[in-house]
């Protein structure tokens, strides 16, 4: 018999239909991707905020990020508004070596491929640690998911 999954997490995400456009396939792989991966696995609970799962809605209001948070039944919980300012030179950086990345996957060597892969590993790394340190007093969630999560803001600021 397995544990059942706890109940500080995400049982579902969406992002705001009016914030993102038309995207290419690869970010919109990486959406899908990031998603899926987040809802099978995370640890996520606003602070001070007993009980869960949770709902998490992401759109952009007036430039800024915004985190809408429910329960599962649909009561509302909290919604965090974040400046995207500490995201943006770190996101167009991110998009910048994910364009070389994919068009690397299809030309490249191995070992072009490799470096480049890393490059957009530690960019990635970077947004989530900027993620993870903005939201410290808001929001308990762990690397993973705050890795997924930038993902997700990614995709917004970049349609945003």
């Amino acid at each position: 018999m397995t544990d059942p999954k706890p109940l500080r997490r995400l049982v579902a995400v969406t992002l705001d239909e009016a914030s993102i456009g038309r995207s290419s396939p690869d970010v919109e792989h990486e959406r899908a991707v990031a998603i899926y991966d987040l809802i099978e696995e995370n640890s996520f609970g606003p602070k001070g905020v007993d009980g869960g799962p949770f709902t998490l809605h992401i759109s952009l209001a007036e430039g800024k990020l915004a985190f809408d948070i429910k329960h599962e039944d649909g009561r509302q919980v909290v919604t965090h508004m974040l400046s995207m300012t500490p995201f943006r030179r770190i996101v167009k950086d991110y998009f910048m070596i994910c364009d070389s990345y994919y068009e690397a996957i299809r030309h490249a060597t191995p070992a072009q491929i490799e470096t480049i892969d890393m490059a957009r590993r530690g960019l990635h790394n970077e947004g989530s640690e900027t993620l993870k340190e903005r939201l410290k007093d808001k929001l308990d969630l762990d690397f993973d998911t705050a890795r997924r999560l930038f993902t997700l803001i990614s995709v917004l600021h970049w349609k945003g």
